[in-house]
């Protein structure tokens, strides 16, 4: 009789900003078999915030835990009508959150924002990624380093920024003191939700992950870890106080951070004691998921973006300007991640329908699709308009939350899918930007693979965000890539790869979408983007000084030229 070969499952769990998601993945192909998604109840879609405050951004702790327990337990009973599934061929647990999501924790590691005294302060609450409250606490921590001659922003782009993980927490030391005291230390969500799985929620003990420790809180083993003791005491000696409550050494997300606890396992139908992995964040995870390798640029298009690459560590590699961290260890083991972004596209896509958008298509049911479909008819530089991505600051290359979004270009026949299209077309001049600043420092991006909802689901969008780029943009095979990506952790965890290259050989599969640019839009664009770029210095660097007189009449030119032609 022929032996019959058991099937082996890894499980990817992606904490979102507005939900999680849970995939049951065959660690043979990468396939997923299940899938379940748990949106977070606290909030607006999750988020908490203050109507005084734009910039304050905030989730409930609570969403986490409870969140991982109804998308994993629901994931597990749908795969359990895949043919050769069990809950105990499950080999290994992968976590992804968002970050930097610092919140802050008891001594026992129980988050401050479940105690009955502080369930209604903000402040106790996990400090979601796109909070930009600690602005200034970053310019000083930043103006601070530049001073003393510390090496810590050499290693993240040379600016601190107001999302990561020690301006936050200045922030709260200096405007909510009662809780900064309350709390005992400050762990990011991606170190959290394995400790609180695994059980090892100690703060002092519990794994801590390279990626956002590297890329988010300065931590490098070049200067032994965490910036001194004495650096931060500088800023104020009670944060430098928690510097000994962060365990050390960091660790990649292919160690195992412990082991499923019993009481979680039987609430989400699993055996107890499957390892899972040290966290990670969840853009890495997706680039790991999309098949990320030297030279190629993984694209993580959502509510943000960020554009990933990695290089061996055998290679020499300079310091980037403006980047959000160059890690040993943070995306691939043995290899520099390195990470950039844009900290609003498809926010600003949000923000345009549900603020600014005309009647007639909010009428005929979904704004998104109304509107795609009326802008895809129109032509590139046909609008006269052109617009910054800033709606929520620029993370790379000026890593600068207090930059905004404008405009330029209206006139009294200016439509709703002419704007549309213009505030896509910004988020991918903004895209370009970043690909320059790899490629001016000797990292060719010799390809593009997006993943995310946008790249899965609108055409429209990666359409143009090839033409402008004026290269091809491969889609990731798997419309979950983050999720794959820390399935692809759990399985080497769980002992099926001895590597996290071996396993995207296996599990990652080909791109199954390819946009191609199209030769007389690229052209268009070029000249659009030289417009943008001069948009882009004037507004983002304080020694611009050529004169912007030339913008609006260029802009006209080249929607004459186009439309005139395109009658012809």
């Amino acid at each position: 009789m022929a032996k019959v070969e058991t099937r082996r499952f890894s499980l990817g769990v992606d904490f979102g900003t507005n939900s999680v998601r849970a995939s049951v993945v065959d660690v043979a192909d990468g396939r997923e078999v299940a899938t379940a998604v748990w949106k977070y109840r606290s909030g607006k879609e999750g988020v908490l915030l203050d109507p005084k405050d734009p910039n304050l951004a905030r989730q409930n702790p609570a969403d986490y835990m409870t969140g991982f327990t109804k998308a994993v337990a629901e994931a597990v009973r749908i795969a359990r009508d895949t043919a050769g599934f069990s809950p105990k061929a499950v080999v290994g647990i992968g976590i992804d959150t968002t970050g930097s999501t610092p919140l802050p924790v008891d001594a026992e590691g129980n988050p401050l924002g479940l105690h009955p005294k502080y369930r209604k302060e903000l402040a106790a609450q996990a400090w979601l990624w796109k909070d930009h409250t600690s602005f200034a606490e970053a310019a000083e921590i930043t103006e601070k380093a530049r001073q003393l001659g510390e090496p810590y922003l050499a290693k993240c782009g040379g600016t601190y920024s107001s999302e990561w993980f020690w301006s936050k927490i200045l922030h709260c030391l200096r405007s909510k003191p009662k809780v900064f005291e309350a709390a005992y230390s400050w762990v990011e969500c991606s170190d959290f939700i394995p400790a609180y799985v695994t059980g090892n929620l100690k703060p002092d003990t519990l794994p801590r992950n390279i990626c956002a420790a590297g890329h988010k809180a300065m931590y490098n083993d070049q200067w032994g870890g965490l910036p001194r003791a004495e650096f931060l005491a500088t800023l104020d000696p009670r944060l430098a106080e928690l510097r000994n409550r962060y365990a050390q050494p960091a660790k990649t997300a292919d160690q195992c951070a412990g082991y499923l606890r019993p009481n979680l396992a039987r609430a989400v139908g699993l055996p107890p004691g499957i390892p899972v992995a040290v966290g990670v964040l969840d853009a890495h995870a997706g680039a790991v998921g999309a098949g990320i390798a030297p030279g190629r640029l993984v694209k993580i298009i959502g509510t943000s973006t960020c554009d990933m690459m990695v290089v061996p560590q055998s290679e020499a590699l300079a310091d980037i300007p403006g980047l959000c961290g160059i890690v040993s260890g943070s995306i691939i083991p043995g290899m520099y991640g390195l990470e950039a972004g844009q900290s609003a596209v498809g926010d600003i896509f949000n923000w345009f329908t549900a603020e600014l958008a005309s009647e007639r298509f909010t009428k005929k049911g979904e704004v998104h699709q109304n509107l795609t479909k009326a802008a895809s008819q129109l032509l590139p530089g046909g609008s006269g308009l052109l617009a910054l991505d800033w709606n929520n600051g620029n993370r790379t290359v000026l890593v600068d939350p207090r930059l905004t979004g404008l405009l330029l270009g209206q006139t009294l026949h200016t439509s709703a899918p002419e704007v549309y299209r213009a505030l896509v077309e910004a988020t991918a001049f903004g895209a370009l930007v970043i690909i320059q600043r790899f490629e001016q420092y000797g990292l060719p991006v010799r390809e593009v693979i997006a993943c995310g909802g946008i790249a899965e689901k609108n055409p429209f969008v990666m359409q143009i965000y090839a033409d402008v780029l004026n290269r091809p943009i491969r889609i990731s095979r798997s419309s979950q890539a983050c999720a794959l990506g820390a399935a692809i952790f759990g399985a080497v965890v769980g002992g099926v790869y001895r590597t996290v290259q071996q396993a995207q050989q296996r599990m990652v599969g080909k791109p199954k979408v390819i946009y191609r640019p199209y030769r007389q839009a690229a052209a268009v664009y070029a000249q659009l983007f030289e417009l943008y770029r001069m948009l882009h210095d004037a507004f983002g660097t304080p020694n611009y000084r050529e004169s912007l007189y030339p913008v609006m009449k260029r802009l006209i030119e080249i929607r004459d030229h186009v439309r005139l032609k395109s009658r012809s």
